[in-house]
């Protein structure tokens, strides 16, 4: 696994409706893309620290927020109180795709000119379905990891452990085949376990959608484990053919890991997956002069 080589910075900003929203930077000196990062459900950024540090040493600098209600943004909005963690607050799943957009403005004033890539696991890949819906001009590609197509038939909004829990007593074992990641998660302060409909209610309704008509013809990465019970491969294939059929899009490749389950960037094969997403970035960035 990667040598850690950059430092991780940090910094924040204020969203439409007063937040403030909890950001890391790991920078290269002169990047040959920047990736916008979001983080699933019940997760934060840090955790992502060896994803960061294996791209900033391909030339990759990573920008990644604790979304509200998660992380240091989390902790912030509910003054201190981490069992209020998931509450998105005023504005709910509108305003977190909001500050998304407002993330890609500051990344874009901090590096002019240099591709973005939005790169979202989880319930950060669903915001990133609803972002590019709105915004695909900002992006020179997109990935997405542990994602669905996003209707009832085909996302799971219900026990995402079930055909896992007899693995283990954590209620994370869906996660991953690595136990001290599963028990990494379940250790962390500022994680939690994943009821959407809990946390969102009706607002949980606008998690559902399928990609714009007439996209612009930016390359699309869909990666996920064989074993992910969030949505499954028949669920990628949708999601796919929908972005072919209905966005134009001409560049999309779907990678299914056997054996793998919900956090393949933090699974037992996570060093094949890490080099996957490496080589497509590399063959899909724009280069930059």
């Amino acid at each position: 696994m990667p040598t850690f080589t950059a430092a991780r910075r940090e910094h924040e900003f204020v969203d439409a409706h007063g937040v403030t929203i909890h950001y890391y930077v790991w920078n290269v000196a002169k990047p040959t893309a920047i990736v916008q990062l979001t983080h699933g459900l019940g997760d934060h950024a840090a955790r992502y620290e060896d994803l960061a540090q294996y791209l900033v040493q391909h030339g990759i600098t990573v920008y990644a927020t604790d979304q509200r209600g998660h992380g240091r943004t989390g902790a912030r909005q509910h003054g201190g109180d981490l069992s209020k963690l998931g509450r998105l607050g005023e504005g709910g799943i509108r305003a977190v795709v909001d500050d998304a957009h407002q993330f890609t403005g500051i990344i874009q004033a901090d590096h002019p000119g240099v591709p973005i890539v939005y790169l979202g696991h989880s319930w950060g890949s669903i915001v990133g379905q609803m972002l590019v819906n709105e915004h695909a001009d900002d992006f020179a590609a997109v990935v997405l990891i542990g994602t669905a197509y996003r209707s009832p038939l085909h996302m799971n909004a219900g026990d995402l452990n079930k055909r896992h829990k007899t693995l283990g007593t954590t209620r994370f074992e869906w996660l991953s085949r690595d136990p001290a990641a599963v028990q990494g998660f379940a250790d962390d302060e500022y994680t939690f376990y994943a009821d959407a409909w809990g946390l969102f209610g009706l607002d949980g309704l606008r998690l559902y959608g399928r990609p714009k008509k007439n996209l612009p013809d930016i390359p699309l990465l869909i990666m996920i484990g064989e074993e992910d019970s969030l949505g499954g491969e028949r669920s990628v294939q949708i999601l796919a053919e929908s972005y072919i059929r209905r966005g134009g899009l001409t560049h999309v490749e779907i990678i299914v890991y056997s054996g793998a389950r919900h956090e393949i960037l933090n699974e037992t094969n996570k060093t094949e997956v890490y080099a996957d997403l490496v080589h497509w970035l590399t063959t899909h960035i724009p280069e930059t002069s």
